[in-house]
């Protein structure tokens, strides 16, 4: 049997250690979770802790970034299912809402995220999603179907639209009800964006 790289054996340890959070997050979320819930469980200390991610910040941000990175895959299939760069785009984004839904996207990212890590506008896993909203802006843009709007300014606000929605709907006292007026208002304003001889 090979002998392990050194630089393979880390990678196992963050995984090791990203899997662990995740479930401690997950369960006890970030303020009642120790640091000896993050190492005890898969047999590592918390000098690996520190050495791989600084802290517990900075492992409940790897933690967020995996789960959000996880967020948009799921809500891009969605949009793949589309006929239309316009309907896929709507389905991204009430996608990304519905998953407010999910016990460990509302615990993790949606509620504790912010708390512990700021604005999650900031987030680089944010970024990728509005990456996405961006060139989906463009193309529509440049086809006719959107008015003559600014696609930054659009791109920007309809993704803080959808983050918004998520983060309200996973704060609410009654989630699944909610969720259907969230991604309600989220279409209506979309389709503000329209062209007007766009249906």
């Amino acid at each position: 049997m090979a002998r392990r790289t050194r630089a393979e054996m880390m990678d196992e340890t963050r995984r090791k250690l990203v899997a662990s959070a995740r479930a401690a997050f997950a369960e006890k979320g970030f303020a009642g979770t120790s640091m000896d819930d993050l190492t005890a469980a898969v047999g590592l200390t918390r000098g690996a802790l520190y050495h791989n991610f600084g802290d517990k910040t900075g492992l409940f941000a790897a933690v967020v970034d995996q789960i959000d990175a996880e967020m948009a895959s799921r809500a891009r299939g969605k949009a793949d299912a589309e006929a239309t760069v316009w309907e896929a785009l709507l389905a991204e984004g009430s996608a990304y809402i519905e998953m407010a839904l999910d016990p460990e996207v509302q615990r993790i990212v949606l509620r504790d995220g912010p708390a512990v890590l700021g604005d999650p506008a900031q987030w680089p896993s944010q970024n990728r999603c509005l990456d996405a909203t961006r060139t989906a802006l463009a193309d529509l843009k440049a086809a006719g179907v959107l008015r003559p709007v600014d696609v930054e300014a659009a791109s920007r606000l309809l993704n803080g639209a959808a983050l918004n929605a998520a983060l309200w709907v996973a704060a609410c006292e009654d989630p699944a009800a909610m969720l259907p007026k969230a991604q309600e208002a989220f279409r209506m304003l979309a389709e503000g964006l329209l062209a007007e001889h766009t249906p």
